[in-house]
């Protein structure tokens, strides 16, 4: 069975000075690393920013049309591909968490809301006067990356940290939930959820680990993201199936296991019901 693989950083990037930090432009990326148009996750933090050209870009089962001014960031393990036109040019940067973390000290990268897992939307599109503004820090970002300056990783991750800054301010107007008094609940939900969403699938759990009531969770969740809290849960637990069963690394009955559901028709009637396909159709599915 085919498996589909976790790249790291090290995987793109042959400079031994900055191994954690890869930059390119996405004409020489594809060059020397085409298997990328191939489903496949990263174990770091992807951006690719569209200057030219169109395609399809799937991302953790989600379909996006690729135009100038496409911009995506995504999260480690989001599973991804694309089919690309042959025009196609733009940026991609790859980075660790930690590197990003390590730098900045109080500044945490899950601090920009877009890498948030509940809220993510992993697209957003530039408009033309909005791409002049991005474009010259990803063209600083790429021709730093080519010198060997002094401070040469100051300066780059400093340009990226630019580049979060125009992202999070397009964020912040495409998506105007993102400066709601809720948000700290969310976050917190969020992190709580990856916590514990293999073992714990009822709401009440989180609203009590949250300090408020079931009611309040669902009024933050329905605000918020259009969602009951269980359905918050539900899209979790079968995203995670979903990436476990196209991995093939498990048989179907241990993907059952390993997210909780020790009874399999129960697990499979669950996944049915949110996909209209069993998880072994769900598997076999060409991709």
């Amino acid at each position: 069975m085919k498996k589909y693989p976790i790249y790291s950083v090290q995987n793109f990037s042959c400079n031994d000075i900055h191994r954690d930090f890869y930059v390119n432009t996405f004409k020489e990326h594809l060059k020397s690393h085409s298997f990328v148009e191939e489903p496949h996750r990263h174990d770091s933090y992807l951006m690719v920013f569209f200057t030219n050209g169109s395609g399809q870009h799937e991302v953790d089962f989600d379909q996006f049309e690729i135009k100038k001014g496409s911009l995506f960031v995504l999260q480690p393990g989001q599973m991804h591909h694309w089919s690309l036109s042959e025009d196609i040019e733009g940026f991609v940067i790859i980075f660790s968490q930690e590197l990003y973390n390590l730098y900045f000290g109080q500044k945490k990268i899950k601090d920009y809301n877009f890498y948030n897992s509940i809220l993510n939307r992993p697209e957003m599109v530039f408009e033309t006067e909005e791409i002049l503004k991005i474009v010259p820090y990803f063209d600083l970002l790429f021709q730093e990356n080519l010198q060997n300056n002094k401070l040469q990783l100051d300066k780059m991750l400093n340009l990226l940290d630019c580049i979060h800054i125009e992202i999070a301010r397009k964020y912040s107007e495409t998506y105007s939930h993102q400066v709601h008094s809720y948000n700290i609940k969310i976050s917190t939900f969020e992190a709580l959820l990856e916590q514990y969403f293999k073992t714990q699938k009822l709401p009440s759990f989180y609203a009590e680990k949250l300090n408020i009531t079931l009611k309040h969770l669902n009024r933050i969740c329905n605000e918020i993201l259009q969602k009951t809290a269980t359905e918050v849960i539900t899209d979790r637990v079968t995203l995670e199936i979903k990436r476990m069963l196209i991995d093939k690394e498990l048989a179907v009955n241990e993907v059952a296991y390993k997210v909780g559901y020790e009874d399999y028709s129960y697990f499979s009637r669950f996944f049915k019901k949110q996909t209209g396909m069993s998880p072994t159709q769900f598997r076999n599915t060409p991709r």
